[in-house]
């Protein structure tokens, strides 16, 4: 997704009133405009990053993003003749939303248009019964598997825990003490009770119609990355963005601050 020179002062947020260019046809900003301005008067308005800000601005490239995903899914539905009708409300669940991102998970939740053509997209992808089985079969072994919990007492009450899921340092200081004993590491007060052995559950644990179940799992989860992909590929082919409304994870963009 190129940015183009764009001539005279830029908008706010964007350069002289666009959203951007879809296959070369230029796109206004009015509906990034609208959004917005809901938001502003919404009732979730205070949570919002004060006008102005660098954080502002990258919710601008957000919404914005949202916006060009919509537009270009509307674009290739209409290409492909896709009944838009037919596509359903849909609400993500939380690890879907991950896959697809923020972005092409609110546009998914949000336009008819963009689940068309999903739809589309990913209509062949599919797992299959060897990806299934494997997948089932490491599951059972993870759940079927015998784990240890520790039973401990901290200034906040009794819990159990798994030693492994506890900090290094803290796991470390346990382990080494006499069962009872209170120990302080890096600002937590822990004293183990007892272990906690839980045994591995006997027989087989997999309902019946748990390989088709596995297979349906793979297959929506192959079917996001697909759909990630061919967005990604789209995005970089027809569209162009504009100065202000870049992509808010752009590393060029001065307004991205994320640092690892």
């Amino acid at each position: 997704m190129n940015t183009p020179e764009v001539t005279g002062p830029p908008a706010r947020g964007g350069a002289a009133g666009l959203l951007g260019f879809l296959d070369g046809r230029p796109l206004p900003r009015t509906e990034l405009d609208r959004r917005l301005a809901a938001l502003r008067a919404g009732p979730r308005s205070s949570a919002l990053p004060a006008p102005g800000t660098a954080e502002d601005r990258q919710l601008t490239r957000w919404v914005a993003q949202v916006v060009l995903t919509e537009e270009l899914c509307r674009a290739e539905a209409a290409a492909r003749d896709l009944d838009c009708s037919a596509a359903p409300l849909a609400r993500l669940d939380q690890r879907a939303a991950v896959e697809l991102g923020s972005i092409a998970a609110a546009a998914y939740e949000g336009n008819a248009a963009v689940r068309a053509v999903f739809a589309a997209v990913t209509a062949e992808v599919d797992a299959t019964a060897a990806e299934a089985a494997a997948y089932r079969t490491a599951v059972g072994a993870a759940t079927n598997r015998a784990t240890t919990r520790w039973r401990l007492t901290t200034p906040d009450g009794d819990f159990d825990a798994d030693p492994a899921t506890l900090p290094a340092d803290l796991a470390a200081a346990l382990r080494s003490a006499p069962p009872g004993a209170v120990v302080e590491v890096g600002g937590w007060t822990a004293a183990l009770a007892e272990p906690v052995s839980q045994p591995a559950p006997a027989g087989p644990q997999a309902p019946t119609g748990a390989l088709t179940e596995a297979a349906a799992h793979l297959r929506d989860c192959a079917r996001r990355i697909a759909f990630v992909r061919w967005l990604d590929q789209a995005r970089a082919r027809r569209l162009t963005l504009v100065p202000g409304l870049e992509h808010p994870g752009d590393p060029a963009q001065p307004d991205n601050h994320h640092r690892h």
